[in-house]
């Protein structure tokens, strides 16, 4: 799992102004996190709104991303929801064999307590062979996966192989990561705990800001990595403001308006996500000069 180390990127879906996807904005956008040094590719994350997409926008996008990608990065595939037997048979009936891991963020609405967040997960990995990353995401699934039911789900199941934590809790992070099985790997969830994360014993993080950033986010987890602090904080300083502007307005919203900027994508998502106001643009378009 070495190849789940580094900085991973959730890719956005590129929309046209009429909300058909764009493409070839797609392969400019793999293009450009590949030359960036990106470590691998996260494809239907929830950055990706990948709820407003058909079944058949879904694989036309993960067909678009292997195909631009061509084999030069590790590529882990998005697949959650709040319907267990319905993840069960979507696992049985997608081609996995060319995913690194699968991500699947805990139920989301529904609020299940830690013993049906944890019988939940027990039948995905009972269902298949595939590698399944946790999700912890509480401010989107409205539940919080707690240390203890992360750390049994990891000693419990071989091929639940890591935990993208986006808890804002940084203590219950610490708490996974003093006990938990040597090969089960932490991966930061929010992009400025990303390097923390990292330096506490993490394996780096699964990015939204690297993939309009990527130079300057993954030469910071690399220094991380390497317990380069000084330097990697440097960096960390230097991305905090653009950062944080990008979730001003929700996800995916502000990344796509700075990629918008740097003429990677257009600005445009699918309700009930509307683009970023006026306003927004242009802060993020002084602080994307400003940190160039």
């Amino acid at each position: 799992m070495e190849r789940l180390t580094g900085t991973g990127v959730a890719l956005v879906t590129p929309f046209n102004e009429n909300g058909s996807i764009d493409f070839q904005s797609l392969e400019k956008l793999v293009e450009s996190v590949i030359k960036g040094g990106i470590d691998y590719l996260v494809c239907l994350g929830t950055t990706g709104e990948t709820p407003t997409l058909s079944k058949q926008e879904r694989k036309d996008v993960v067909a678009a991303i292997a195909s631009a990608n061509s084999g030069r990065l590790p590529m882990v595939l998005g697949i959650g929801g709040n319907n267990t037997a319905a993840l069960k048979e979507e696992f049985n009936q997608t081609d996995l064999s060319p995913f690194t891991a699968v991500l699947s963020s805990s139920p989301n609405y529904n609020k299940p307590n830690q013993e049906g967040i944890y019988q939940h997960y027990k039948a995905l990995a009972e269902n298949t062979d595939a590698d399944i990353i946790l999700y912890n995401v509480p401010g989107r699934t409205g539940s919080n996966i707690n240390s203890e039911t992360t750390l049994r789900l990891a000693n419990d199941f071989k091929n639940i192989i890591a935990i993208k934590e986006a808890s804002p809790n940084f203590v219950q992070s610490t708490e996974v990561l003093k006990s938990k099985p040597a090969d089960f790997k932490v991966i930061s969830g929010d992009d400025e705990f990303g390097l923390p994360m990292t330096l506490a014993g993490g394996s780096g993080t699964i990015s939204v800001i690297a993939q309009g950033l990527p130079e300057l986010y993954s030469q910071m987890i690399r220094f991380g990595l390497e317990r380069k602090v000084d330097e990697a904080y440097q960096l960390h300083y230097k991305l905090m403001d653009i950062t944080r502007s990008i979730y001003v307005e929700g996800n995916p919203t502000g990344i796509k308006c700075l990629l918008a900027h740097k003429g990677i994508c257009k600005p445009f998502t699918r309700l009930p996500l509307v683009p970023a106001s006026s306003n927004l643009s242009q802060k993020i378009r002084s602080l994307l000069i400003a940190v160039n």
